[in-house]
């Protein structure tokens, strides 16, 4: 073990209950899946087991429902221990004894319920909320007010709920929560709150709702029976349904610090063992969902203040996976333990191989929400983008095949790194070419802004998985059919990548016109004033990045809206990405196209009116296409070839590594 990193493997209490080191797994509902009975699937035990196995001392699910007849929600969205009770155990049992096995904790997050927060497909009735206040995502819908007897149905029901997580073992439970803007935490911010029951009025009085939950919990599990509370110290409500920024200066509708702070100290008072701690609602929601756009560790100088005020853990996930970062907030007294969530999607071994001093063969989350939440969003099983095993063990894997094979791998992208990688694991001979002098493809020039230095991460993270596996990497080679040839190749993966769009306009040839991977590269250089014609993603984030550069920009799109090209983005990542460019006050100008170059800058067409705009250079960023050109040549030649990535056709990482990953196990 690397001493540097020795105390993030020391043991630390909830209550009277030791973890074996202070790594935890953050609670995700989005890989786990659950039956219309209400129980867990056994694909959703073997997702948790594979991260017991990676080493991390205590597991926390994602939500279940203790009651879905107030709150009535779908079948098979959320898990329920009080559906069928019979049926759950059976399954909740399996999961826990085989993640203890490994000699990791396991809590059962409990949800209050979803309230204004509800995303409406999660519900087969109207949402309910302590006072009647609009839906989070349909304004025109009011959500009903709960009655005071069945706020107090829904407390008994945590105990039922928690006293069949202790029966099926699980090590004690999280209480979902005062955080996100969900039902519990509707009642303790006076925004969503004007009851005059019990569980309104002032702070305390908000926070009656949380407080009987873990006393009847307590009652009906003892006192040594852990409960803790998923807790957002500040809301960074701006507006209903906006958020703030970091850097902006605002007036926090939701919960703020100091607030937050006498909560605290009330529900540690009732009996909270442990404060899972981070920030937003849903109405910021990227705060509670941070996309690469955050700095590491956003939350930590919040949760610096609640542990001067608790002498309770204080848990902190976000973004929390450098370990250097880590192991200084422990140091610095800013938490208890460290939190990984979609890092433990991408890489279920993180704990084992920081253990082991392997941090190399730690592969990086991106922060892109793709494969995790937008995935389920979409209605797909979530996942994630650069781990295709994730939260579907049960039916991939990679196993050695029975004889080996020679394959050439064309192109060091995303897509052919990865058919490497899995095609060497399998134990065949893999050669690779890349006509370029480094490996990564449009990783290269995506990774280029400040923001993006997880995408550069696992561009080295596979740069090492080559050398590891012994993967023949020819650089500055352009793959022909002489040289393909010549390797007698049992398997051929043709993964080219993807060139830019080009425009056919008057004056685009002139010096002032350059390509947005050419100026991210470096290859040009732009004046102050730039106007970037294209705003999908590629185009607003070479605006962000101009604009810390001290670039004036301009966005021209042709669509009515911005970031609509290609594949849909993350919505947490998306808004985020739009409020950004609005704080840095980049211009938009949409449903408007560019006709012609000139000396001044660009002529422009807007519903059928013309106008210039200046500039000193025009940024073309208005897409991709497939280059496709030696699979042609070669697709007659060979009886297994294969064409991958935006080679195939242009898409996202995502779809590029899945479908290298599918091919490559498969053959």
């Amino acid at each position: 073990m690397n001493k540097k990193y020795k105390a993030l493997f020391e043991p630390f209490k909830i209550n009277n209950l030791e973890i074996k080191n202070k790594f935890f797994m953050a609670p995700m509902a989005t890989p786990a899946t659950s039956d219309v009975h209400g129980a867990y699937t056994y694909d959703s035990m073997e997702y948790y087991v594979e991260r017991a196995k990676g080493g991390v001392g205590l597991i926390i699910t994602g939500a279940n429902w203790v009651e879905s007849n107030i709150e009535k929600h779908i079948d098979a969205f959320f898990p329920s221990p009080t559906k069928m009770p019979n049926v759950y155990q059976k399954v909740a049992i399996e999961i826990t004894d085989r993640v203890h096995a490994f000699d990791s904790k396991i809590f059962l997050q409990l949800t209050a319920g979803l309230g204004r927060s509800a995303i409406p497909h999660a519900l087969s009735g109207g949402c309910v909320a302590p006072s009647p206040i609009s839906n989070r995502w349909l304004p025109d819908v009011e959500c009903r007010e709960l009655t005071t007897q069945e706020v107090e149905e829904i407390v008994k029901k945590f105990a039922q709920s928690a006293k069949i997580a202790k029966d099926s073992g699980f090590d004690g439970v999280e209480i979902h929560a005062v955080h996100e803007g969900y039902l519990l935490d509707c009642f303790t911010m006076t925004l969503f709150n004007k009851r005059t029951d019990k569980y309104g009025g002032d702070l305390k009085g908000r926070l009656t709702f949380a407080i009987e939950i873990v006393q009847t919990i307590k009652k009906a599990c003892g006192p040594d029976f852990p409960v803790i509370l998923r807790f957002s110290i500040k809301s960074y409500i701006k507006a209903l349904r906006q958020g703030g920024l970091p850097e902006e200066e605002f007036e926090e509708l939701g919960r703020d610090v100091s607030e937050a702070l006498q909560a605290a100290k009330i529900l540690e008072e009732a009996g909270y063992d442990a404060f899972d701690a981070d920030a937003g609602t849903y109405d910021s929601w990227y705060w509670a969902h941070p996309p690469m756009y955050f700095k590491k560790g956003l939350y930590l100088p919040l949760t610096e203040q609640l542990k001067k005020v608790v002498n309770v853990p204080v848990m902190v996930a976000g973004r929390m996976e450098d370990p250097d970062m880590a192991i200084k907030a422990l140091e610095d007294g800013k938490l208890d333990a460290v939190g990984l969530g979609r890092q433990l999607l991408t890489d279920p071994e993180y704990p084992n191989k920081l253990k082991n001093d392997e941090v190399e063969n730690i592969r990086p989350c991106l922060g892109c929400h793709d494969g995790c939440f937008a995935r389920l969003l979409q209605g797909g099983r979530g996942s994630c983008a650069v781990n295709p095993e994730c939260g579907r063990e049960l039916f991939v894997g990679i196993t050695p095949a029975i004889k080996s094979k020679n394959v050439v791998v064309v192109g060091g992208g995303p897509a052919g790194m990865e058919a490497a990688r899995v095609s060497a694991l399998r134990g065949y001979k893999v050669t690779l070419f890349e006509a370029t002098n480094n490996l990564g493809g449009e990783l290269v020039i995506g990774g280029v802004p400040s923001f993006k230095e997880d995408d550069r991460a696992l561009i080295k993270w596979y740069e090492h998985q080559m050398k590891a596996l012994s993967v023949d990497v020819k650089l500055n080679t352009k793959a022909t059919k002489e040289n393909i040839k010549t390797l007698n190749p049992d398997l051929v993966y043709i993964a080219e990548g993807s060139e830019p769009v080009k425009l056919n306009l008057p004056g685009i040839d002139s010096e002032k016109v350059v390509n947005a991977g050419d100026v991210l590269s470096g290859k040009k250089t732009v004046g102050e004033k730039c106007v970037i014609i294209g705003g999908g993603l590629v185009g607003c984030e070479l605006a962000l990045h101009l604009k810390s550069n001290n670039h004036n920009v301009t966005i021209v799109e042709a669509m009515q809206d911005i970031l609509k090209s290609g594949a849909p983005m993350a919505p947490m990542n998306e808004w985020m990405l739009r409020d950004l460019l609005a704080f840095n006050k980049i211009e938009l100008i949409t449903n408007t196209c560019i006709s012609k170059i000139i000396d001044a800058g660009a002529i422009v067409t807007s519903n059928g009116e013309e106008k210039i705009i200046s500039a000193d250079n025009i940024i073309i960023a208005v897409g991709f296409k497939s280059k496709n050109t030696i699979f042609e040549e070669l697709k007659y030649d060979y009886s297994k070839i294969f064409n991958l990535g935006d080679g195939k056709k242009v898409r996202n990482i995502r779809a590029a590594i899945w479908d290298a990953y599918e091919v490559a196990r498969s053959m």
